[in-house]
């Protein structure tokens, strides 16, 4: 055991010629994959019916909503599974929309071409944002690591990036956001804050956000957050009409009480403390106390380190992980905004040095995502959970010791670089 755990600190064997091949490899097989899902495709649904890019087809299927005159109808729930049989065939299971208005926008937009172009533009736009968010930020925290062009590999064969093509999902979107906002937040805070301020599209991730602003004393990037938000509410409203915030509000009640609380959506997919308790058959109120314990620490460490003097890489992991951490509803392909921490202290690593564990922490984020919805499934264990859970302690133990610089005896992949 002293053995594992020494190769754990130090993780020598994590070296950028492995890191290299193992993304390539990811990469060659999630293509395969991509490319097996396309050639057995019958019109806009795969080999077993269902539609491709499964949970894009509610965007879809609302953005038709909104076009003909019913921003509302898609928070109906008959309303909206009859469209999507329509588009996508009687057989299609039903694949809720949960977004607040804000969204309804861009899914009226997306809806203007035909199924499959749509997909395609939809993934492949939000890709390149989520690419020139991770650029910009390792600009930030460490301008020549940027020249490696090896973090495109790593970003795009990021596990959780080819979970969030399968399903056609907006993690790429968020994941850019977070990384823009926190790339800017020193020399353009307005811009910052409007990026900030685009996550009320899943407000559940922009929770935190003010917090860590009011914490860091970033007060213009704060209310352009705050401004931001405003402009979107206003806008929505006259587009759309008061009544979109009611049919909205009434949706709620589906979504916290069949998708979340009965775990219709699965508890071995949703990556928080309130699922794992659900999942090990514990009940809703317990569920919500262990949920709510765990968002009052996260909260807590992500405060307190902004408030303090931690490498700016820090601060940007812990965002990351306290974003996830206090919502308890995030799906596997909502683990993208690890990239980020990812990112960030990987290049914090690599030009300064990394520290204790470190190396494998960042491994066990950036493979997890691969295998957590798998493994939670068949074992019960809600491994994506307990990774988020050990970042948190190791990220807020590390920033009290002040051992922000500590380096270990071998740098592995730093000395590769270098």
């Amino acid at each position: 055991m002293t053995g594992i755990m020494q190769h754990l600190r130090s993780a020598d064997f994590i070296t950028r010629q492995r890191i290299a091949v193992w993304s390539l490899a990811l990469l060659i097989g999630f293509g395969v994959a991509l490319v097996f899902m396309a050639l057995t495709a019958h019109g806009p649904n795969d080999y077993q019916g269902r539609p491709l890019g499964s949970d894009f087809s509610n965007i879809y299927a609302a953005g038709t909503w909104v076009r003909e005159g019913r921003p509302a109808a898609p928070y109906d729930l008959a309303s909206q599974y009859a469209r999507e049989r329509a588009i996508f065939g009687h057989a299609t299971p039903f694949f809720g929309w949960h977004y607040p208005p804000y969204f309804l926008g861009i899914a009226a937009l997306l809806a203007t071409l035909p199924y499959i172009p749509a997909l395609l533009v939809w993934q492949l736009s939000t890709l390149a944002l989520y690419l020139l968010g991770i650029a910009a930020l390792l600009r930030k925290v460490a301008a020549p690591v940027g020249a490696d062009r090896l973090w495109i590999v790593l970003a795009v064969a990021f596990p959780a990036a080819f979970v969030n093509l399968i399903h056609g999902h907006n993690g790429f979107l968020t994941a850019a956001l977070v990384a823009g906002g926190v790339a800017l937040l020193d020399e353009r805070p307005v811009i910052a804050g409007m990026l900030f301020g685009l996550l009320v599209y899943k407000p559940q991730f922009l929770a935190v956000v003010p917090l860590i602003l009011v914490a860091g004393g970033r007060w213009r990037a704060l209310a352009s957050t705050i401004a931001t938000v405003v402009a979107l509410t206003v806008t929505v409203t006259a587009a759309f009409g008061v009544q979109v915030w009611d049919a909205f509000q009434s949706s709620l009640h589906f979504t916290r009480t069949v998708v979340l609380e009965q775990g219709n959506t699965g508890f071995h997919k949703i990556q928080s403390v309130f699922a794992w308790v659900r999942l090990w058959g514990g009940s809703i109120p317990l569920a919500y106390a262990f949920q709510g314990v765990t968002a009052a620490a996260a909260v807590l460490a992500a405060v307190s380190i902004w408030r303090g003097r931690t490498n700016y890489a820090d601060k940007v992991a812990i965002l990351c992980v306290a974003a996830l951490m206090v919502t308890p509803y995030c799906l596997d392909y909502d683990l993208m905004i690890l990239a980020p921490a990812i990112a960030a202290l990987t290049a914090h690593g690599i030009s300064q040095s990394f520290r204790p564990y470190e190396k494998a922490m960042l491994a066990g984020l950036w493979f997890v995502p691969m295998i957590a919805r798998e493994v939670a499934q068949v074992t019960f264990v809600p491994l994506g959970v307990l990774l988020l859970l050990t970042s948190l302690a190791y990220l807020t133990t590390r920033a009290f010791r002040n051992q922000s610089d500590a380096p270990v005896t071998d740098i592995g992949l730093a000395a590769a670089v270098k």
